[in-house]
């Protein structure tokens, strides 16, 4: 296929006009900010208005899930919609809009899925619909005496250089490496998933870890440290290190409006409780496996070596993950939390004391935070810097909030 690349940020009228000029046979559309969406609901409803709902929509990115699009996308569009979970299902899309277009006997794409379950906000006393943001009563998390909140080992924030690889390496989770990021995946009529992995997936791994390290194209970095806090609703306050009740920034977070009602602040010491009895610890975290990596997957796809890139794209972008998930559990044993599993189950199922928290994620969806976090623990330090758009750079890069109630695990707030 001859992908169009305009770029980011471009408006509605942009898009149209590249896709008459080229003819394309699909429009194709990623967002990572929750602001995204919104930007591609108006440019459905143009391209509603323009008459030309005769183009495929594809869409994928951060921002989005499959039900906003297929169903609440896909409602509003005169024409098809689609979400893309990764490269990989957008190709299988894009081999299916075509046959549909080739007349090809029984093509067609493939049933929008749709909410099982619409989900209503609840009611408040009056019989209002509330918000999960105007709706501040704290859910049933424990708190006061039931938590004990740990002790930190030190105050403000502090920059490891020099990080080992085989340290990251030994947190990779494969099977996201191999079939999300790779594309291993077995068929009913060829070698299943778990033959591909041992005949492809892990003698490539090991090819690529060896040439990462001989090549020195990664420098693993982290800056991190400890912030005093409080709640207030569902607000985090965070304090001066060196004087806890001088705020010094603060997070909103959004509420369930259903099952459990959890919000992010319910997992910390209220005012009242921080008076009485101290205030609560957030930890904060941000790596980073520089920018060598990133040159080295630039290189090898202007060279049109795309399979080298696929392959080390995606394993630079999972041990960046990797990298963060040995990060937290360096939090965890800093502050004295107990009940690590191991460390596949880590991995797989959080089986460790409290969680991890990414900006832009179900439980905290508003990326402008990010800004508020890079200006407490300052990148800049470790070559990380943020963009405009609220992004990291590198790409390798990642942070995250840590939070050590022992009831915190995910969920989702919207």
């Amino acid at each position: 296929y001859t992908v169009v690349n305009l770029g980011i940020k471009q408006p509605v009228s942009a898009i149209i006009e590249a896709a008459l000029a080229h003819n394309a046979d699909a429009i194709g559309m990623s967002g990572l900010l929750v602001k995204s969406t919104l930007v591609m609901r108006d440019n459905l409803e143009e391209l509603n208005q323009r008459g030309l709902a005769e183009f495929p929509v594809l869409l994928g990115g951060a921002a989005l899930t499959r039900a906003f699009v297929e169903e609440d996308l896909n409602d509003l569009y005169a024409g098809e919609v689609r979400y893309a979970r990764d490269a990989f299902e957008g190709l299988s899309l894009m081999e299916k809009v075509v046959a549909v277009k080739r007349g090809e006997p029984g093509a067609a794409l493939p049933e929008p899925r749709r909410r099982r379950v619409r989900a209503v906000p609840r009611a408040n006393e009056n019989g209002d619909r509330s918000t999960s943001r105007s709706d501040t009563a704290r859910s049933d998390v424990a708190r006061g005496a039931d938590v004990a909140v740990p002790a930190p080992p030190f105050w403000g924030s502090r920059v490891v250089k020099g990080v080992k690889l085989a340290d990251v390496s030994g947190w990779l989770d494969e099977r996201a490496t191999f079939m999300g990021q790779w594309g291993l995946r077995g068929s009913a009529d060829g070698p299943s998933y778990e033959e591909l992995v041992e005949t492809e997936g892990r003698p490539r791994l090991r090819h690529w870890l060896d040439r990462i390290h001989t090549g020195s194209l990664v420098e693993p970095a982290v800056v991190y440290g400890y912030w005093p806090c409080h709640s207030e609703g569902n607000t985090l306050i965070l304090g001066d290190p060196e004087n806890p009740g001088t705020e010094v920034t603060r997070f909103e977070f959004p509420r369930q409006s259903r099952d459990r009602r959890l919000c992010l602040a319910d997992f910390f010491r209220d005012a009242g409780e921080a008076a009485e009895l101290g205030p609560d610890v957030i930890a904060l975290q941000l790596v980073t496996m520089g920018s060598r990596v990133a040159e080295a997957t630039a290189e090898l796809f202007a060279a049109d070596a795309y399979r080298d890139y696929l392959e080390l794209h995606g394993l630079s972008v999972q041990l960046t993950e990797a990298l963060a998930e040995y990060w937290h559990a360096r939090v965890r044993a800093e502050l004295g939390l107990t009940g690590d599993g191991d460390t596949g189950a880590m991995i797989r199922d959080q089986a460790y004391r409290g969680s991890r928290y990414s900006f832009g994620y179900p439980a905290c969806p508003d990326l402008a935070d990010r800004a508020k976090l890079v200006t407490l623990l300052r990148p800049d330090r470790i070559g990380v810097q943020l963009s405009e758009e609220l992004q990291l750079h590198p790409e390798q890069s990642t942070d995250a909030i840590v939070v050590h109630h022992q009831e915190a695990k995910y969920f989702n707030a919207r």
